[in-house]
């Protein structure tokens, strides 16, 4: 595992490519802000 194998972050990096890995947009937990609206009945 490194800067040759696809599968992982490092080489997905050298590859410049993106997948399961290495998401392109940030993941669930850094990017959404957490529900501020009250829940309606």
């Amino acid at each position: 595992m490194g800067k040759g194998d696809k599968k992982s972050r490092k080489g997905k990096i050298t590859r410049g490519s993106y997948g399961k890995t290495r998401p392109q947009k940030p993941t669930k937990a850094t990017a959404s802000k957490p529900d501020t609206k009250p829940a309606t009945e």
